[in-house]
């Protein structure tokens, strides 16, 4: 369900609230919810406040189309019979676009005890229903101080930035090996292909960003298990970001392969390549991309070790050797948010 509500916090706009139960289709075979679920649901809400806002003015109708998901951690698991509370909210606009943080919160029904299990950053654009490629422009909205204001606009400025410089990887996705070795890249690498259907897509027929990121952290999923043959769990995703529109009637092809592996995490790079099922003379090109990273649990959940991963050729060296950078940096970050926090 979904309601409205009267001021958006510090700010005077709307606020969106989802909710329901989780159903075991949303789980894996251990009772954890996917952390694609979780994404879709967060997209959903992002999607909603941000199309009702920027319809608040007159003018061509437009539906609100993500273009950037922050990096967001997976606090703690989610199981089947909880309640997810999904909140967004508008926090920063721009002229042509604008941020919600939303916040997933996971209800426990018999005790109504509450956890955060997930919170992320959305961007997202108006584009007109008219015309697909036409951008509109974004009503602003009243930020409780300059501060407040100040700091929305530094944020956009730095994840501006940061999609300008990060380029879409047009390296073609080998397929693995006949036979590969067990705990080697091409042994876990997977791929998912899936045709686009109405029900995939927005008012513009074109595939909601929540459907992209599902097939992805499925895929991933995938991956993480293979190499562990364990249960798995999402524990984060780096920033993704989304090259290109993928149009309903397209084939996409979801591919994941391992990059970087420490004591008890994976990351897997996740590409999502699109092409035109009756067109294809439009050739493939790259969609999305972005690195999951999964760790592998117990019975009680509780972190395992991974296994090493076993790396072949320059390429996979060279791929280790970036996601290592990525990973310290990650914890260099996390060690010292905690340390100001103490």
């Amino acid at each position: 369900m979904s309601k409205k509500t009267g001021e958006a916090g510090a700010h005077q706009g709307l606020k969106t609230l989802l909710s329901r139960l989780m159903r075991p289709d949303d789980a894996n075979i251990v009772g954890n919810v996917h952390g694609g679920i979780v994404l879709k649901m967060m997209e959903e809400a992002g999607c909603i406040i941000g199309t009702r806002h920027c319809n608040t003015q007159s003018g061509d109708r437009c539906l609100a189309a993500l273009v950037r998901v922050e990096k967001t951690e997976f606090l703690t698991p989610i199981f089947i019979g909880e309640v997810a509370h999904v909140t967004a909210e508008i926090t920063y606009t721009s002229k042509h676009s604008l941020e919600v943080q939303v916040k997933f919160m996971a209800e426990n029904i018999l005790t109504g005890a509450k956890k955060l299990a997930n919170k992320a950053a959305l961007w997202y654009v108006p584009c007109s229903l008219q015309n697909v490629d036409k951008i509109m422009e974004v009503p602003a909205i009243k930020y409780a101080s300059a501060e407040q204001e100040e700091e929305g606009r530094k944020r956009y400025e730095a994840q501006k930035m940061e999609r300008q410089e990060t380029k879409a990887r047009t390296e073609e996705v080998m397929p693995p090996p006949p036979n590969p070795e067990q705990h080697t890249v091409g042994f876990s690498q997977s791929s998912l292909i899936h045709l686009v259907g109405p029900t995939d897509c927005t008012l513009h027929n074109y595939v909601h960003g929540g459907v992209t990121m599902k097939l992805m952290d499925e895929v991933a999923g995938i991956v993480a298990a293979r190499h562990c043959n364990t249960n798995i769990v999402t524990a984060s995703v780096d920033a993704i970001n989304f090259h290109r529109k993928i149009k309903k009637g397209s084939v996409v092809t979801v591919t994941g392969r391992l990059t970087f592996i420490s004591n008890k995490s994976m990351e897997i790079e996740v590409l999502v390549d699109a092409s035109s099922l009756v067109e294809a003379e439009k050739g493939k090109y790259r969609a999305v991309s972005a690195f999951f990273t999964f760790i592998s649990l117990d019975k009680d959940n509780k972190p395992l070790p991974v296994p090493p991963l076993k790396i072949n050729g320059e390429e996979e060296q060279r791929r280790f050797e970036e996601g290592k950078a990525r990973y310290l940096q990650s914890k260099a970050k996390r060690l010292a948010n905690q340390a100001r926090q103490q």
